[in-house]
C-alpha cells in the first residue's frame, strides 16, 4: 500500500524495489575504463550499445538486496535529476552472479570535467587560482541545485568540492545522494550525525552526543560555505588535522574564514560569513543566498562564465595535472575511512623503549587516534566518548574461519568493541533480507541486559563470557549467527558487593512495570525495592521513579525480543517475577515446605527435618540462582534457534569475556574470571611467541631471539590433576565437614610454588601471582559457591531434572569448550586498554597504561617484532618483487636462493637471514627495499621523460625548419613588393605576405591558397607551383 508522497513527485513505499524487477545492464552498456573508486565500489566510464553515448556507472557489489540508503538515492535520482544542476540519471540495473554476488549499477551522466576539488588543486599546483567570478558561477550553480532539493524536502548532507562535478562545457552538477535525508511534513528536521567531517555543520556534529538535538536543510548552507573556502584556499579549514579531532574542534572554534581574506573582495568574505553562522536558526537559506551580491554577479553572465570555466577545464586536462583528493564521509552506516599512516604501528618506531611507547600512545590518544597496531595485534584505548571513526573496512580475516579475541581489564572497552565489530561485519555482509541483519544486531543488547551488571569499576561489566559466531555465505553475505555463553556469575542474583548492582534486567523490568502501574499485578512492592535489587543507600526506588533510563531500556528490551522473533517473552517476565517472589514471599504450600524442610530416607523410612533459617535461606538462594541460570540459557538457546543457518560457509567468531579483575575483596567469582584470563593469555603467548619460535626452527633460523614470559606454570597450578588448585577445591567440596579454614590449609599444604602464598596475619585468604599481577582472594563462601547444589525437594517442586553440580567441573569444561572454538580459526587479537580509572575522556594515566601493556605482553611483542624478523617473504615472491634492484628489466630471473642473495647484497642490507623457503627480514628492511625500488623506477621514468622530450624537441625543430623553408620558397616565387608602385597591387602583395607569416605560425592555410589564386587572376603574378608543390608542410 502506497502512502502519500512527501517529495511531491512520486509515490514512495519502503522496500519498493526488488532486484528481480531490475534489468541486466549487459544488453545496454559496455564498460570502457575505470574512472574512480568510492567507498562502496568503483566508478566506470560506459558506452551505450544503442546510440554510442557515454555515461558513468557506479557499481556496488556484492549486493543481495537494495538497502535503505541505495533506495533513497535511487528515488532522489529518479525524480529529482531533471534539473540542470543535478546530475542526470539513466537508470538502475542489476547484474546477477551466483558465485561472486550480484552487482547493482547506477548509471549517471558522465561529467568529464572532474570535480571542483580537482580543478582548484590543479590550478594551485600551477601557481594559479580561481577568479572570483568563476567561484561565484560555481556557487551559483550549486545553490540552484540545492534549492531544487530543498524545495522537494531533501537535505543533501554531504556538500563538498568532490561532490560538485563539472562537465567539459562548464556545467555544474550536484552528485552523490547516498546520505541525503527526506524531510516529511510531520518531521521538518533530522537528528542523525552524517557527512564528511571537515564540511559538517556544528548542529549535525552535536546530534552525535545530544540525542534531543536536530537540524534542518540549512546544514547544507554551512557545508557550501566550507566549500567556498575550499575553492579559494584549496582545502577546507582544519584539513591538516585528524578528521576526528576536526569534529571536536568545529563546534568549539569560531566560524572559519578565508586563509588570506585580504586577497579577496569583501563581498566573497561576507558570503562565507553568512553561510557559516553557527546558530543555524539565524543562518540564511539557499533561496536568500541566491540574492547575495557575490552570487548576483553571476546572474545574466552565466553563458560567458560557463565558457571561461570550460577553457580552464580543457587547460587542466591538457596539462594532465589532476590531483585526486578524497575526504570520506561518516555515517552510522556509511562511515569515515581513515587510511593507516606510518605511526599506526609501534614496530615502526625508531627508538623502542617503554617511555617512547607510552609517549607515542599518549600523543595519539590526545589526537583521538585510539587504535594503534603492534604488527597484527590491535591496541584499543578506551576514549570514554563516542567517536565517528568507523568504516566498512576490515583488516585481514580472509580465512574460512577467523576468531577475534577481545581482551583487557574490566572497563577497558571490550563490550563496546564487540558491538562495533558486529555492526561492521553485519554491514559488510549484507544479508538477503533486512530482517536477519536487524535480528543479529539485537543479539548483543538482549543477552547483555540479562548478563551484564554495574560493578565498582564498570557500569556495564560483562558478568559472563560471550562467544558470537557469525556465519557467512561464500560470497560474504551473513546468513546466521550462534551465541555461546560461559561462566555466568549466578551468585550476583542473590548478593552483590558494596557499590555494585544486580543484572541490568532486574532494574529494567521493575522500572517498566512501575511506569505502567503494573507492579501490583505481579505482587511486587511499589514503595520499597525487592531485596535482590535493593542497595545499602536505598536509592533504587528513587532511581526507578526519577530516571528515564531504566524505562527506556525496558522498552528497548521488548523491541529486542520482538525483532529477534520471541513470542514467549511474557514467560520470561513471569520467570523473573517468580525469582523475585521466591526471594520476597514464599508462595505455594509445596514450595514453602520444600524451602523450610527436607526429606531424608533411612532404612526405608522417610524422615522430614526442619531447616534452620540459614539453611532455608541457602536453599532459597540456590533455587534463585538455578532458575536464573536456566532462564539465561533458555534465552541463548532460543536466539540460536531463531538465527540458525542451515548452510555451511565461513565463520567469524567474536569473544567478549570479562576482563582481569582485582578488587578490594576478591572471591570465588574473581578466581574463575582470572583463571579464564590466564587461559586466554596463554593462547596469546602460544600464537604470538611460541608459534614464532616454531617457524624460525622449521626454516632453520636461530630462534633464541624469541624469549617471553610463559604463564604455563600458573595454569598448571590451577588446572593440573589431581594436585591443581581447582582439583583440590573440588575434592574439599565433597566433604560435608569441610570449612573455609580446611580449604586454605589444603591449598597451603599442596601448592608449594612461587605463584601461591598465604599472607601473614590475614585469615581465610591466599594470594596468586597472576600474569597481570598479585591478587589476594578471600575464601569465604568458596565451598558453598562451588557446590551450587539444588536440593531434591526443590527439584521435585519444579518438575525438572536434578541439578546437583560442582562449579569447578563446569568451569573446566567451559574453558576447554571455549579454547576448542578459538584454536580452530585464525586469531585476531584486540587488546583493550583503560587509560584511566575515572572514566574521563582525554585523560591518560601513564602508570596505569604501562601496567596493562606489561601484563598483556604488548611490550614483549614490540620487542620481539623489533629484534626478530617481522617480515617473512617466500623466496620466489621476493625475487619477483625486487629483481629490478639487481637485474635488467628484460632479464626476468628465476626465483632461486642465489638470485635472492644477489638482490640482498646489491641492496647492501645487513642482518637478513635466508631460510629454507623464505627470506627473513627486519622490520626496517622492507621499507628500505621499497624505497630503493621506487628510486629505480623514478630514474626509469625520468629517463623516459628526457628521451621523449628530446625526441619531441627534435621533431619540433624539423617541423619548424620545414615551415621556414616553405615560407622562403613561397616568397621567392613572388616579386619583391618594394619594387611595385604604391598602388593596389602593392597592397595585395603586402596582404599576401601577412598571410604567409600566419601560415608559418600554423594558421590560415586555406585563405593563403585563395589569396594566391586572386593574385594570379587579377594581377598576373605567377607563382612557381612546382616549387610550391614540393613544400610538404603545405600539402
Amino acid at each position: 500500500m502506497f502512502r502519500r508522497s512527501f517529495y511531491g513527485l512520486y509515490p514512495y513505499k519502503s522496500s519498493m524495489i526488488g532486484l528481480e524487477s531490475l534489468t541486466d545492464p549487459s544488453s545496454d552498456w559496455d564498460i570502457i575504463e575505470t574512472i574512480g573508486k568510492g567507498t562502496y565500489g568503483k566508478v566506470y566510464k560506459v558506452v551505450s550499445k544503442k546510440d554510442g553515448s557515454q555515461a558513468a556507472v557506479k557499481v556496488l557489489d556484492p549486493i543481495n538486496d537494495v538497502d535503505e540508503e541505495i533506495e533513497a538515492e535511487y528515488n532522489i535520482l529518479r525524480s529529482l535529476s531533471n534539473h540542470p544542476n543535478v546530475v542526470k540519471f539513466f537508470g538502475m540495473f542489476y547484474k546477477s552472479d551466483e558465485l561472486s554476488g550480484g552487482q547493482l549499477w547506477l548509471v549517471l551522466e558522465l561529467c568529464n570535467g572532474g570535480s571542483v576539488t580537482d580543478l582548484i588543486k590543479g590550478l594551485l599546483m600551477r601557481g594559479k587560482r580561481l577568479e572570483e567570478p568563476i567561484i561565484s558561477y560555481i556557487l551559483y550553480g550549486a545553490l540552484l541545485g540545492l534549492q531544487h532539493l530543498h524545495n522537494n524536502r531533501i537535505i543533501h548532507r554531504d556538500v563538498k568540492g568532490n561532490n560538485i562535478l563539472l562537465t567539459t562545457d562548464g556545467g555544474v552538477k550536484l552528485v552523490d545522494f547516498g546520505v541525503s535525508a527526506q524531510l516529511t511534513s510531520a518531521r521538518l528536521r533530522r537528528n542523525t550525525s552524517v557527512g564528511t567531517p571537515f564540511w559538517m555543520a556544528p548542529e549535525v556534529i552535536a546530534c552525535e552526543q545530544q540525542y534531543d538535538y536536530s537540524y534542518d536543510a540549512r546544514c547544507d548552507v554551512w557545508s557550501l560555505g566550507i566549500t567556498a573556502i575550499e575553492l579559494a584556499d584549496g582545502d577546507p579549514p582544519l584539513a591538516e588535522m585528524h578528521p576526528v579531532k576536526a569534529l571536536f574542534k568545529i563546534p568549539r572554534n569560531p566560524s572559519p574564514t578565508l586563509r588570506h581574506p585580504e586577497h579577496w573582495c569583501r563581498s566573497f568574505s561576507h558570503f562565507i560569513a553568512q553561510c557559516l553562522i553557527k546558530d543555524f536558526e539565524t543562518r540564511p537559506s539557499v533561496t536568500h543566498l541566491l540574492e547575495h551580491p557575490f552570487i548576483k554577479q553571476a546572474h545574466g553572465k552565466d553563458t560567458s562564465l560557463r565558457q571561461q570555466l570550460s577553457v580552464l577545464i580543457r587547460e587542466q586536462q591538457d596539462v594532465g595535472n589532476r590531483i585526486k583528493t578524497r575526504h570520506e564521509r561518516i555515517n552510522t552506516r556509511k562511515t569515515l575511512i581513515i587510511e593507516s599512516c606510518p605511526d599506526d604501528d609501534l614496530v615502526n618506531l625508531e627508538v623502542l623503549d617503554e617511555e617512547t611507547i607510552i609517549a607515542h600512545l599518549q600523543r595519539r590518544y590526545q589526537e583521538l587516534q585510539i587504535y594503534t597496531y603492534v604488527g597484527d595485534i590491535l591496541i584499543a584505548l578506551n576514549p570514554f566518548q563516542t567517536l565517528n571513526i568507523y568504516s566498512p573496512q576490515v583488516r585481514g580475516m580472509k580465512t574460512m574461519f577467523s576468531c577475534i579475541i577481545i581482551s583487557g581489564e574490566s572497563g577497558a572497552g571490550k563490550t563496546e568493541s564487540a558491538h562495533l565489530i558486529v555492526q561492521h561485519l553485519t554491514f559488510l555482509g549484507k544479508a538477503n533480507n533486512r530482517t536477519l541483519r536487524e535480528k543479529i544486531l539485537q543479539v548483543n543488547p538482549l543477552v547483555e541486559a540479562f548478563g551484564n551488571a554495574c560493578t565498582a569499576i564498570n557500569d556495564n561489566s560483562s558478568r559472563f563470557g560471550k562467544y558470537l559466531e557469525m556465519k557467512f555465505t561464500p560470497t560474504g553475505a551473513v546468513m546466521g549467527a550462534k551465541i555461546s555463553e560461559y561462566l555466568l556469575e549466578k551468585s550476583r542474583v542473590i548478593k552483590q558487593a558494596t557499590g555494585e548492582k544486580n543484572f541490568h534486567i532486574f532494574y529494567y523490568i521493575y522500572a517498566g512495570l512501575y511506569h505502567q502501574d503494573n507492579l501490583k499485578k505481579y505482587r511486587l512492592p511499589n514503595k520499597t525495592a525487592p531485596r535482590y535489587i535493593d542497595c545499602v543507600n536505598g536509592k533504587v526506588m528513587q532511581d526507578i521513579i526519577s530516571s528515564k533510563l531504566y524505562k527506556e531500556q525496558f522498552d528497548a528490551i521488548q523491541d529486542c525480543f520482538r525483532i529477534i522473533g520471541f513470542t514467549e517473552e511474557f514467560t520470561t517476565y513471569q520467570l523473573y517475577f517468580y525469582i523475585q517472589e521466591v526471594n520476597s514471599v514464599i508462595g505455594s504450600e509445596e514450595l514453602q515446605e520444600a524451602l523450610t524442610s527436607h526429606c531424608v530416607v533411612t532404612r526405608g523410612e522417610t524422615i522430614i527435618r526442619t531447616n534452620t533459617v540459614d539453611k532455608a535461606t541457602d536453599v532459597r538462594d540456590a533455587m534463585s540462582k538455578a532458575l536464573y541460570g536456566r532462564l539465561f540459557s533458555w534465552i541463548v538457546n532460543r536466539i540460536n534457534a531463531l538465527l540458525h543457518a542451515a548452510e555451511s560457509g565461513m565463520n567469524v567468531g567474536i569473544l567478549d569475556i570479562f576482563g582481569f579483575e582485582n578488587f578490594k575483596k576478591n572471591s570465588f567469582e574473581q578466581l574463575c574470571i582470572n583463571i579464564a584470563n590466564e587461559q586466554i593469555q596463554f593462547y596469546f603467548n602460544q600464537h604470538i611467541f611460541a608459534l614464532e619460535q616454531i617457524e624460525y626452527q622449521s626454516e632453520g633460523v636461530d630462534a633464541s631471539l624469541v624469549e617471553y614470559e610463559d604463564n604455563r606454570p600458573i595454569l598448571d597450578m590451577f588446572l593440573q590433576k589431581p594436585m591443581g588448585l581447582l582439583s583440590l577445591l573440588d575434592e574439599e567440596s565433597r566433604f560435608p565437614q569441610a570449612t573455609d579454614q580446611t580449604l586454605v590449609d589444603k591449598f597451603q599444604d599442596n601448592l608449594r610454588n612461587k605463584y601461591f602464598w598465604t599472607p601473614k596475619r590475614v585469615e581465610l585468604c591466599f594470594g596468586i601471582q597472576h600474569y597481570a599481577g598479585k591478587v589476594l582472594y578471600n575464601v569465604g563462601g568458596f565451598l558453598e559457591k562451588n557446590r551450587d547444589t539444588l536440593p531434591a525437594d526443590i527439584v521435585v517442586v519444579h518438575d525438572t531434572s536434578v541439578c546437583v553440580c560442582v562449579c569447578v567441573c563446569l568451569f573446566q569444561y567451559s574453558l576447554m569448550d571455549l579454547l576448542s572454538k578459538m584454536v580452530v580459526g585464525t586469531p585476531h587479537f584486540v587488546r583493550c586498554i583503560k587509560p584511566n580509572d575515572d572514566r574521563q575522556a582525554l585523560r591518560f594515566n601513564k602508570e596505569r597504561v604501562m601496567v596493562q601493556l606489561r601484563y598483556t605482553g604488548i611490550l614483549e611483542t614490540v620487542s620481539i617484532r623489533r629484534q626478530g624478523y617481522s617480515h617473512r617473504i617466500l623466496i620466489e615472491e621476493f625475487v619477483n618483487r625486487y629483481y629490478y634492484l639487481a637485474f635488467r628489466a628484460h632479464q626476468m630471473p628465476e626465483g632461486s636462493r642465489e638470485n635472492a642473495i644477489i638482490i640482498l647484497q646489491k641492496a647492501k642490507l645487513d642482518n637478513w637471514v635466508l631460510g629454507k623457503t623464505k627470506v627473513f627480514l627486519k622490520y626496517y628492511h622492507v621499507e628500505q627495499l621499497n624505497l630503493m625500488l621506487r628510486e629505480v623506477i623514478a630514474r626509469v621514468v625520468l629517463m623516459q621523460a628526457y628521451t621523449k622530450g628530446w625526441l619531441g624537441a627534435r621533431r619540433y625543430r624539423r617541423e619548424r625548419e620545414k615551415r621556414n623553408n616553405g615560407a622562403i620558397i613561397i616568397q621567392s616565387g613572388s616579386c619583391n613588393p618594394n619594387a611595385l608602385p604604391n598602388d593596389s597591387d602593392n597592397r595585395c602583395m603586402y596582404r599576401a605576405q601577412q598571410y604567409i607569416r600566419l601560415v608559418c605560425e600554423g594558421h590560415c592555410i586555406l585563405r593563403l591558397l585563395i589569396m594566391i589564386m586572386m593574385l594570379e587572376i587579377h594581377h598576373k603574378i605567377k607563382f612557381n607551383f612546382k616549387i610550391y608543390s614540393n613544400s610538404n608542410w603545405l600539402l
